[in-house]
Protein backbone atom coordinates (compact mmCIF):
# COMPACT_ATOMS: atom_id res chain seq x y z
CA UNK A 1 0.00 0.00 0.00
CA UNK A 2 1.12 3.38 -1.00
CA UNK A 3 2.66 5.40 1.86
CA UNK A 4 0.51 8.68 2.56
CA UNK A 5 1.04 11.99 1.72
CA UNK A 6 1.14 14.98 3.71
CA UNK A 7 -1.23 17.12 2.73
CA UNK A 8 0.65 20.40 2.81
CA UNK A 9 4.09 21.13 1.85
CA UNK A 10 5.23 24.01 3.43
CA UNK A 11 3.28 25.33 7.00
CA UNK A 12 3.72 28.02 9.22
CA UNK A 13 2.98 26.60 12.26
CA UNK A 14 1.91 29.83 15.18
CA UNK A 15 2.62 28.42 18.98
CA UNK A 16 1.60 31.05 21.74
CA UNK A 17 3.90 31.81 24.01
CA UNK A 18 1.60 30.03 26.86
CA UNK A 19 2.18 26.90 25.02
CA UNK A 20 6.42 27.03 26.04
CA UNK A 21 5.40 27.58 29.88
CA UNK A 22 3.57 24.34 30.47
CA UNK A 23 2.48 24.22 33.42
CA UNK A 24 4.33 26.59 35.16
CA UNK A 25 1.91 29.16 33.63
CA UNK A 26 5.19 31.56 33.21
CA UNK A 27 8.76 30.89 31.46
CA UNK A 28 9.83 27.95 29.56
CA UNK A 29 9.43 25.14 30.57
CA UNK A 30 11.94 22.43 28.75
CA UNK A 31 10.21 19.68 29.15
CA UNK A 32 7.52 21.11 27.15
CA UNK A 33 9.53 22.54 24.55
CA UNK A 34 11.36 19.57 23.91
CA UNK A 35 8.08 17.72 23.32
CA UNK A 36 6.87 20.22 20.80
CA UNK A 37 10.20 19.53 19.11
CA UNK A 38 10.07 16.16 18.77
CA UNK A 39 6.89 16.25 17.31
CA UNK A 40 8.46 18.87 14.59
CA UNK A 41 10.72 16.60 14.11
CA UNK A 42 8.42 14.50 13.33
CA UNK A 43 6.95 16.58 10.86
CA UNK A 44 10.37 17.66 8.96
CA UNK A 45 10.52 13.80 8.45
CA UNK A 46 7.81 13.69 6.47
CA UNK A 47 9.65 15.92 4.16
CA UNK A 48 7.11 19.25 5.10
CA UNK A 49 8.76 22.70 5.27
CA UNK A 50 8.00 23.89 8.74
CA UNK A 51 8.03 27.69 9.59
CA UNK A 52 7.42 28.60 13.20
CA UNK A 53 5.99 31.76 14.71
CA UNK A 54 6.11 32.29 18.26
CA UNK A 55 3.93 34.14 20.66
CA UNK A 56 5.85 36.16 23.71
CA UNK A 57 3.03 35.97 26.30
CA UNK A 58 4.54 33.65 28.96
CA UNK A 59 7.52 36.53 28.85
CA UNK A 60 5.43 39.91 28.65
CA UNK A 61 2.41 40.98 27.16
CA UNK A 62 2.82 44.37 25.71
CA UNK A 63 -1.04 45.02 25.46
CA UNK A 64 -1.57 43.80 29.57
CA UNK A 65 1.59 46.11 29.97
CA UNK A 66 0.14 48.99 27.78
CA UNK A 67 -3.19 48.95 29.98
CA UNK A 68 -1.25 49.29 33.08
CA UNK A 69 -0.19 53.08 31.87
CA UNK A 70 3.37 51.71 29.98
CA UNK A 71 3.65 53.58 26.59
CA UNK A 72 2.24 50.83 24.30
CA UNK A 73 5.18 51.12 21.47
CA UNK A 74 7.42 50.25 24.07
CA UNK A 75 5.59 48.00 25.65
CA UNK A 76 4.93 46.34 22.48
CA UNK A 77 8.99 46.42 21.78
CA UNK A 78 9.75 44.61 24.84
CA UNK A 79 6.97 41.87 23.42
CA UNK A 80 8.63 41.49 20.43
CA UNK A 81 12.09 40.85 22.51
CA UNK A 82 10.40 38.62 24.07
CA UNK A 83 9.30 36.57 21.13
CA UNK A 84 12.89 36.75 20.12
CA UNK A 85 13.72 34.34 23.96
CA UNK A 86 10.91 32.29 23.03
CA UNK A 87 12.50 31.54 19.44
CA UNK A 88 16.10 31.02 20.56
CA UNK A 89 14.60 28.53 23.60
CA UNK A 90 12.65 27.26 20.34
CA UNK A 91 16.36 26.95 18.02
CA UNK A 92 18.13 25.26 20.75
CA UNK A 93 15.22 22.38 21.38
CA UNK A 94 14.86 21.29 17.85
CA UNK A 95 18.69 21.62 17.18
CA UNK A 96 18.82 19.23 20.43
CA UNK A 97 16.82 16.42 18.42
CA UNK A 98 18.71 17.22 15.23
CA UNK A 99 16.65 19.60 13.27
CA UNK A 100 18.34 22.36 11.90
CA UNK A 101 17.26 25.52 12.61
CA UNK A 102 17.33 28.99 11.34
CA UNK A 103 15.51 32.61 13.59
CA UNK A 104 15.01 35.22 12.09
CA UNK A 105 14.21 38.18 13.37
CA UNK A 106 12.07 41.04 12.28
CA UNK A 107 14.11 43.54 14.68
CA UNK A 108 18.23 43.17 13.57
CA UNK A 109 20.23 42.11 16.74
CA UNK A 110 22.99 39.99 14.75
CA UNK A 111 24.55 38.02 17.01
CA UNK A 112 21.88 36.22 18.25
CA UNK A 113 19.53 36.14 14.85
CA UNK A 114 19.82 36.70 11.30
CA UNK A 115 17.93 39.50 9.82
CA UNK A 116 14.73 38.82 8.34
CA UNK A 117 14.80 38.62 4.84
CA UNK A 118 12.02 36.65 3.04
CA UNK A 119 14.29 35.20 -0.08
CA UNK A 120 17.31 34.03 2.41
CA UNK A 121 13.93 32.44 4.58
CA UNK A 122 12.53 30.51 2.01
CA UNK A 123 15.92 28.98 0.97
CA UNK A 124 16.12 27.39 4.23
CA UNK A 125 12.83 25.95 3.92
CA UNK A 126 13.90 24.28 0.17
CA UNK A 127 17.11 23.18 2.12
CA UNK A 128 14.69 21.85 5.23
CA UNK A 129 15.61 23.67 7.75
CA UNK A 130 12.77 25.26 10.25
CA UNK A 131 12.47 28.86 9.96
CA UNK A 132 11.67 30.94 13.49
CA UNK A 133 10.41 34.16 12.51
CA UNK A 134 11.34 36.42 15.53
CA UNK A 135 10.37 39.70 16.56
CA UNK A 136 6.81 39.89 15.47
CA UNK A 137 6.57 42.22 12.20
CA UNK A 138 9.00 44.45 13.84
CA UNK A 139 6.48 47.00 14.75
CA UNK A 140 4.30 47.98 17.17
CA UNK A 141 0.83 47.71 17.88
CA UNK A 142 0.46 44.63 15.49
CA UNK A 143 0.04 41.40 17.21
CA UNK A 144 2.48 37.98 16.70
CA UNK A 145 -1.04 36.69 15.15
CA UNK A 146 -0.63 39.29 12.56
CA UNK A 147 3.20 38.53 12.23
CA UNK A 148 2.21 35.13 11.79
CA UNK A 149 -0.12 35.85 8.85
CA UNK A 150 1.97 38.29 6.89
CA UNK A 151 5.25 35.98 7.19
CA UNK A 152 2.71 33.03 5.81
CA UNK A 153 1.58 35.02 2.88
CA UNK A 154 5.39 36.25 2.24
CA UNK A 155 6.78 32.45 2.05
CA UNK A 156 3.89 31.37 0.26
CA UNK A 157 2.70 28.60 3.41
CA UNK A 158 -0.15 27.01 2.23
CA UNK A 159 -1.23 27.35 5.89
CA UNK A 160 -1.51 28.32 9.09
CA UNK A 161 -2.26 26.05 12.08
CA UNK A 162 -2.75 27.50 15.07
CA UNK A 163 -2.05 25.69 17.89
CA UNK A 164 -4.63 26.27 21.52
CA UNK A 165 -5.12 24.23 24.81
CA UNK A 166 -8.75 23.75 23.03
CA UNK A 167 -9.25 21.03 20.50
CA UNK A 168 -10.89 23.59 18.00
CA UNK A 169 -12.94 27.10 17.64
CA UNK A 170 -16.15 26.60 19.98
CA UNK A 171 -19.28 29.03 20.16
CA UNK A 172 -17.86 29.99 23.96
CA UNK A 173 -15.76 28.69 26.12
CA UNK A 174 -15.54 25.16 26.36
CA UNK A 175 -14.12 24.95 29.78
CA UNK A 176 -16.67 27.67 31.07
CA UNK A 177 -20.01 26.31 29.03
CA UNK A 178 -20.97 22.85 28.70
CA UNK A 179 -23.32 23.52 25.96
CA UNK A 180 -20.44 25.19 24.17
CA UNK A 181 -20.50 23.71 20.26
CA UNK A 182 -17.42 22.89 18.57
CA UNK A 183 -17.34 23.98 14.77
CA UNK A 184 -15.85 22.04 12.12
CA UNK A 185 -15.07 24.86 9.18
CA UNK A 186 -15.91 28.33 9.56
CA UNK A 187 -15.64 31.27 6.96
CA UNK A 188 -13.44 34.20 7.96
CA UNK A 189 -16.46 36.14 7.64
CA UNK A 190 -18.00 34.09 10.34
CA UNK A 191 -15.03 34.52 12.50
CA UNK A 192 -15.52 38.10 11.97
CA UNK A 193 -18.90 38.95 12.61
CA UNK A 194 -19.13 36.41 15.45
CA UNK A 195 -16.14 37.81 17.44
CA UNK A 196 -14.59 34.47 17.79
CA UNK A 197 -11.53 34.17 18.95
CA UNK A 198 -9.08 32.88 16.59
CA UNK A 199 -7.30 35.73 15.55
CA UNK A 200 -7.33 39.26 16.03
CA UNK A 201 -9.07 40.56 12.98
CA UNK A 202 -6.17 42.18 11.34
CA UNK A 203 -4.41 38.72 11.11
CA UNK A 204 -7.72 37.23 10.04
CA UNK A 205 -8.79 39.82 7.35
CA UNK A 206 -5.06 39.73 6.04
CA UNK A 207 -5.66 36.11 5.45
CA UNK A 208 -9.23 36.49 4.17
CA UNK A 209 -8.17 38.48 1.41
CA UNK A 210 -5.29 36.43 0.41
CA UNK A 211 -7.28 32.91 0.96
CA UNK A 212 -5.37 31.37 3.48
CA UNK A 213 -6.65 28.84 5.36
CA UNK A 214 -6.70 28.38 9.23
CA UNK A 215 -6.25 25.02 11.56
CA UNK A 216 -7.10 25.76 14.97
CA UNK A 217 -6.14 22.74 16.47
CA UNK A 218 -4.91 20.99 20.39
CA UNK A 219 -1.30 21.27 20.85
CA UNK A 220 -2.02 19.60 24.07
CA UNK A 221 -2.31 15.99 22.83
CA UNK A 222 0.65 14.17 21.47
CA UNK A 223 1.16 13.68 17.04
CA UNK A 224 -1.67 16.47 16.41
CA UNK A 225 0.76 19.01 14.99
CA UNK A 226 1.39 15.15 12.57
CA UNK A 227 -2.07 14.53 12.04
CA UNK A 228 -3.03 17.96 11.28
CA UNK A 229 -0.29 17.92 8.17
CA UNK A 230 -1.91 14.77 7.20
CA UNK A 231 -4.72 16.13 6.90
CA UNK A 232 -6.80 14.46 9.71
CA UNK A 233 -9.72 15.94 10.34
CA UNK A 234 -9.10 17.35 13.83
CA UNK A 235 -9.57 21.21 15.04
CA UNK A 236 -11.57 23.89 12.80
CA UNK A 237 -10.93 25.01 9.44
CA UNK A 238 -11.33 28.86 8.88
CA UNK A 239 -11.22 29.49 4.90
CA UNK A 240 -12.76 30.69 2.36
CA UNK A 241 -16.62 30.81 1.50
Amino acid sequence: MAEAKPKYERILLKLSGEALAGNLGYGIDPEVIGDIAGEIRDVIDLGVQVALVIGGGNIFRGVAAASRGMDRASADYMGMLATVMNSLAMQDALEKVGVVTRVQSAIEMQAVAEPYIRRRAVRHLEKGRVVIFGAGTGNPYFTTDTAASLRAMEINAEVILKATKVDGIYSADPNKDKDAVKYQSLSYLDVLKKGLQVMDATATSLCMDNDLPIVVFDLTRRGNIKRVVMGEPIGTIVKGE
